[in-house]
Protein backbone atom coordinates (compact mmCIF):
# COMPACT_ATOMS: atom_id res chain seq x y z
CA UNK A 1 0.00 0.00 0.00
CA UNK A 2 1.36 3.44 -0.66
CA UNK A 3 1.42 5.71 2.11
CA UNK A 4 1.03 9.33 1.66
CA UNK A 5 4.15 11.06 2.75
CA UNK A 6 4.67 14.87 3.55
CA UNK A 7 8.59 15.49 3.30
CA UNK A 8 11.39 16.05 5.19
CA UNK A 9 10.41 13.32 7.87
CA UNK A 10 10.63 12.83 11.41
CA UNK A 11 12.57 13.07 13.41
CA UNK A 12 13.65 16.56 12.48
CA UNK A 13 17.00 18.58 12.94
CA UNK A 14 17.39 22.31 12.69
CA UNK A 15 17.24 22.06 9.09
CA UNK A 16 14.80 20.04 8.19
CA UNK A 17 12.69 21.86 11.00
CA UNK A 18 12.72 25.00 9.24
CA UNK A 19 12.50 23.46 5.83
CA UNK A 20 8.69 22.11 7.01
CA UNK A 21 7.82 25.12 8.39
CA UNK A 22 8.72 27.22 5.49
CA UNK A 23 6.61 24.88 3.15
CA UNK A 24 3.29 25.45 5.95
CA UNK A 25 3.69 28.92 5.26
CA UNK A 26 4.25 28.80 1.63
CA UNK A 27 0.85 26.42 1.43
CA UNK A 28 -1.19 28.69 3.48
CA UNK A 29 -0.24 31.61 1.70
CA UNK A 30 -1.50 29.81 -1.50
CA UNK A 31 -5.26 30.09 0.62
CA UNK A 32 -5.92 26.63 -1.31
CA UNK A 33 -7.54 24.76 1.20
CA UNK A 34 -7.29 21.61 -0.51
CA UNK A 35 -3.75 22.08 -0.76
CA UNK A 36 -2.99 23.05 2.68
CA UNK A 37 -5.30 19.80 4.05
CA UNK A 38 -3.28 17.61 2.07
CA UNK A 39 0.14 18.56 4.96
CA UNK A 40 -2.61 16.95 7.98
CA UNK A 41 -3.27 13.25 8.67
CA UNK A 42 -6.81 12.31 7.17
CA UNK A 43 -8.37 12.29 11.21
CA UNK A 44 -5.78 15.29 11.79
CA UNK A 45 -6.69 16.99 15.31
CA UNK A 46 -6.80 20.86 15.41
CA UNK A 47 -7.72 23.19 18.39
CA UNK A 48 -7.83 26.77 16.54
CA UNK A 49 -8.47 29.29 18.92
CA UNK A 50 -11.61 27.93 20.96
CA UNK A 51 -12.93 26.05 18.09
CA UNK A 52 -11.97 21.97 17.49
CA UNK A 53 -11.51 20.59 14.08
CA UNK A 54 -10.97 16.86 13.28
CA UNK A 55 -9.91 15.56 9.88
CA UNK A 56 -9.01 16.85 6.31
CA UNK A 57 -13.02 17.43 5.53
CA UNK A 58 -13.14 19.69 8.53
CA UNK A 59 -10.11 21.63 7.96
CA UNK A 60 -10.83 22.15 4.13
CA UNK A 61 -14.32 23.89 5.66
CA UNK A 62 -12.54 25.20 8.41
CA UNK A 63 -10.19 27.34 5.98
CA UNK A 64 -12.56 28.08 2.70
CA UNK A 65 -14.73 29.85 5.01
CA UNK A 66 -11.32 31.42 6.73
CA UNK A 67 -10.25 32.60 3.60
CA UNK A 68 -13.67 34.13 2.11
CA UNK A 69 -14.26 36.21 5.32
CA UNK A 70 -10.25 36.78 5.70
CA UNK A 71 -8.97 39.05 2.15
CA UNK A 72 -5.68 39.95 1.32
CA UNK A 73 -4.54 37.46 4.03
CA UNK A 74 -0.46 37.31 4.15
CA UNK A 75 1.25 35.14 6.98
CA UNK A 76 4.64 34.73 8.06
CA UNK A 77 5.56 31.70 10.73
CA UNK A 78 9.36 31.07 12.10
CA UNK A 79 10.17 27.78 13.96
CA UNK A 80 10.52 28.10 18.01
CA UNK A 81 12.00 25.16 18.82
CA UNK A 82 11.55 21.26 17.84
CA UNK A 83 12.73 18.04 19.27
CA UNK A 84 11.83 14.61 17.18
CA UNK A 85 8.49 14.58 15.58
CA UNK A 86 7.00 17.93 17.68
CA UNK A 87 7.52 21.55 16.74
CA UNK A 88 6.52 24.75 18.16
CA UNK A 89 5.60 27.65 15.95
CA UNK A 90 5.18 31.58 16.52
CA UNK A 91 2.93 32.86 13.57
CA UNK A 92 1.74 36.39 12.69
CA UNK A 93 -0.53 37.09 9.80
CA UNK A 94 -2.50 40.36 8.51
CA UNK A 95 -6.05 40.83 6.73
CA UNK A 96 -8.97 42.56 5.77
CA UNK A 97 -12.31 41.76 7.40
CA UNK A 98 -15.35 42.02 5.25
CA UNK A 99 -15.91 46.13 7.10
CA UNK A 100 -12.30 46.65 5.60
CA UNK A 101 -10.79 46.76 8.75
CA UNK A 102 -7.42 45.37 8.99
CA UNK A 103 -6.07 43.01 11.70
CA UNK A 104 -2.92 41.52 12.66
CA UNK A 105 -3.10 37.89 14.07
CA UNK A 106 -0.27 37.00 16.55
CA UNK A 107 -0.02 33.31 17.87
CA UNK A 108 1.75 30.11 18.54
CA UNK A 109 1.16 26.46 17.43
CA UNK A 110 1.84 22.97 18.93
CA UNK A 111 2.66 20.87 15.67
CA UNK A 112 3.00 16.55 15.94
CA UNK A 113 3.51 15.00 13.35
CA UNK A 114 3.28 11.05 12.24
CA UNK A 115 6.29 8.75 10.96
CA UNK A 116 4.98 9.92 6.93
CA UNK A 117 5.78 13.72 8.28
CA UNK A 118 2.04 14.45 8.04
CA UNK A 119 1.14 16.51 11.33
CA UNK A 120 -1.76 14.62 13.15
CA UNK A 121 -2.02 17.71 15.48
CA UNK A 122 -2.42 21.21 15.28
CA UNK A 123 -3.22 23.18 18.47
CA UNK A 124 -3.35 26.81 17.99
CA UNK A 125 -3.37 29.82 20.17
CA UNK A 126 -3.92 33.28 18.13
CA UNK A 127 -4.78 36.69 19.24
CA UNK A 128 -6.05 39.28 16.82
CA UNK A 129 -4.83 43.72 16.87
CA UNK A 130 -6.69 45.85 14.63
CA UNK A 131 -4.52 47.84 12.79
CA UNK A 132 -4.65 50.77 10.14
CA UNK A 133 -3.50 49.95 6.80
CA UNK A 134 -0.57 52.04 6.69
CA UNK A 135 1.05 49.87 10.06
CA UNK A 136 0.47 47.01 7.48
CA UNK A 137 4.07 44.93 7.81
CA UNK A 138 3.32 41.86 5.66
CA UNK A 139 3.18 42.07 1.91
Amino acid sequence: MNQEKSYPLPPFNLATAVEKVQKAEDAWNSKDPIKVSKAYTVDSEWRNRTQFINGREEIIAFLTKKWEKEKHYKLKKELWGFRENRMAVRFEYEFQDENDQWYRAYGNELWEFNENGLMQKRFASINDLKIKETERKLF
